[in-house]
C-alpha cells in the first residue's frame, strides 16, 4: 500500500512539475514585437500621392514594417534634411534628394552608398533606369541615389489649336508655310506671336526669380547652343549663345506671355494653360496627364493637350532620388522599401497610377501604354530623358541656380541689360565654384 502511495505521489509530482513547466513556458512567451516604422520625408507633389497608394501593398507583404510619410513644401525640405543629417541619429529613415542637392549631400558624407545593396538585390537591374537619370545619383563613382521620378521639361501645347483648319489657314496666310509645333527658338517665338495675334497668349512662362526662371530658361540656353559649365567644370555662361537665348526669352515674354506674369512659377503657368488663356508652355512632362485628366484643372479642355520635346531637342533634366541617410537607424529596412518600390514590377504599377517614369522597360511596356497615357506619351518622354542634361550639378548647385535665376529675372524685368545680367551671373557662378 505504501509502495502504491509512493508511486501515486511520484505521478502526482510529475504531473505537478509538468504543469508548472507549462505554466512557466507560457509565462515566458514574449509579447508580439511591434512593427518597425520607417519615416520618409517627401515633397507635396502628385508623385508622393502615388507612393501613398502603394504603401498598403508593401505593408501587407512586409507586416514587420510600417511606412510614415512626412510631406512638405519644397522650400521646407532641405533645411529639415540637413538638421537630421547632423543629428546623432537621423529623424528620417529615407529621404528623397533633388538633383541640385545630390553632389552636396553625397560629398558631405550625408548619404549611405548603395552599390553593395543594389548588387545584392536579385533582378534589380539598375542599368534599366534611363542613363542621364541614373547618372545623377552617382557621385565620385559611387551610387548614392536611386531614381524616384523625373521632372524633365517638355513643350506642352494645345494640340486642338495646331490641328484646327482655320488656325492653320490663318498661319499659312500670315507666314506662307504650314503651322507646326516649333522645333527651334525662332519657330517658337514666331508661333507664340501668331497665337497672341489670334486672341490667345502664345506661351505661359515661369520667369519667377531664382529657381523657376533658371529651370525654364536653361532649355533656351541649350537650344541656342550655350552651356552653363563645360565638361571640365569651368564657367562658360558668359557667351554670345547665352545672350541670344536671353534676348529671345525676353522677346517672347514681352510679346506673347499673359500680362503681369513676371513673378509666375510653374503652378501659375499651369493654371493659365488649363484655363485656356495660353496655347503653350515649357514645363514638366508630368503635367500632361494632369491637363488631360477629365477631373483635372483643364475641365472641358482635358484631352486637347499634347507633349513634345523642347525646341532644340535638348531639355533640362530634373530628378528626385531615393536615398538613405548616413545616420539612419534602420538602413536594411529602408532598402527593403526602396528596392521594392523601384523594382521593375512595382515601378510599372507606380507609372500606371500616374507616376513620372524612370525605367526604360516601363516606358516601352505594352500594358503601361494601354493602362497609362498611351504609347506616344511614353515614347516621347523616353526620347526627352535620353537627351536631357541635369538642371545643375556640383556641391553648390543650389547657390548657382539662385544667383543665375536672380540675374535672369532682373533682365526680364528690364532692371538690367541682357549683357549686364549675363556678365554678372557668370561672375557670381565662377566665384561660387571657386569657393
Amino acid at each position: 500500500m505504501r509502495q502504491k502511495r509512493i508511486k501515486m505521489g511520484g505521478f502526482l509530482a510529475i504531473v505537478c512539475l509538468s504543469l508548472a513547466m507549462v505554466v512557466g513556458l507560457v509565462g515566458c512567451v514574449p509579447a508580439p514585437v511591434a512593427p518597425t516604422t520607417l519615416t520618409i520625408i517627401m515633397e507635396e507633389v502628385p508623385d508622393t500621392d502615388v507612393v501613398k497608394e502603394l504603401i498598403p501593398q508593401f505593408e501587407a507583404e512586409n507586416p514587420w514594417l510600417r511606412i510614415t510619410i512626412e510631406a512638405l513644401p519644397y522650400a521646407a525640405m532641405r533645411d529639415k534634411m540637413l538638421t537630421s543629417f547632423l543629428a546623432p541619429e537621423s529623424i528620417y529613415d529615407i529621404v528623397i534628394a533633388d538633383n541640385p542637392w545630390m553632389d552636396e549631400f553625397a560629398s558631405a558624407g550625408f548619404l549611405e552608398p548603395l552599390d553593395e545593396r543594389i548588387a545584392q538585390t536579385p533582378d534589380y537591374d539598375f542599368d534599366d533606369f534611363v542613363g542621364p537619370l541614373r547618372d545623377i545619383g552617382v557621385v565620385q563613382d559611387k551610387i548614392y541615389g536611386v531614381p524616384f521620378y523625373n521632372y524633365a521639361l517638355a513643350l506642352i501645347v494645345r494640340q486642338d489649336l495646331f490641328d484646327n483648319p482655320d488656325v492653320q489657314a490663318a498661319y499659312e496666310e500670315r507666314y506662307g508655310k504650314p503651322l507646326a509645333v516649333p522645333t527651334t527658338l525662332e519657330d517658337y517665338l514666331e508661333v507664340s506671336k501668331f497665337f497672341t495675334e489670334q486672341g490667345i497668349y502664345g506661351a505661359a512662362m515661369q520667369p519667377e526669380r531664382g529657381y523657376k526662371i533658371f529651370e525654364e530658361w536653361k532649355n533656351w540656353l541649350y537650344a541656342a547652343g550655350g552651356r552653363l559649365m563645360d565638361a571640365q567644370g569651368n564657367t562658360v555662361l558668359d557667351s554670345p549663345e547665352a545672350r541670344r537665348a536671353l534676348e529671345l526669352y525676353i522677346e517672347q515674354f514681352e510679346t506673347s506671355a499673359p500680362p503681369g506674369s513676371l513673378s509666375w512659377g510653374f503652378d501659375d503657368a499651369l493654371r493659365s494653360v488649363a484655363a485656356g488663356e495660353a496655347a503653350t508652355m515649357m514645363s514638366y512632362n508630368w503635367m500632361l496627364p494632369t491637363l488631360n485628366d477629365p477631373d483635372g484643372p483643364a475641365g472641358e479642355l482635358a484631352g486637347k493637350f499634347a507633349l513634345y520635346e523642347v525646341p532644340g531637342g535638348r531639355g533640362v533634366l530634373g530628378a528626385w532620388h531615393w536615398a538613405i541617410p548616413h545616420n539612419a537607424v534602420n538602413k536594411d529596412a529602408a532598402w527593403e522599401f526602396i528596392s521594392w518600390l523601384t523594382s521593375k514590377e512595382i515601378d510599372k504599377q507606380r507609372v500606371i497610377l500616374g507616376g513620372a517614369p524612370t525605367r526604360t522597360s516601363v516606358m516601352t511596356d505594352q500594358e503601361v501604354w494601354e493602362k497609362g497615357f498611351g504609347r506616344e506619351y511614353y515614347e516621347t518622354i523616353l526620347s526627352i530623358l535620353e537627351d536631357a542634361e541635369p538642371l545643375a550639378r556640383g556641391k553648390r548647385a543650389e547657390e548657382v541656380i539662385e544667383v543665375v535665376g536672380t540675374e535672369l529675372n532682373m533682365a526680364v524685368a528690364r532692371d538690367k541689360t541682357v549683357d549686364q545680367a549675363i556678365r554678372d551671373a557668370a561672375k557670381q557662378v565662377e566665384e561660387i565654384v571657386r569657393r
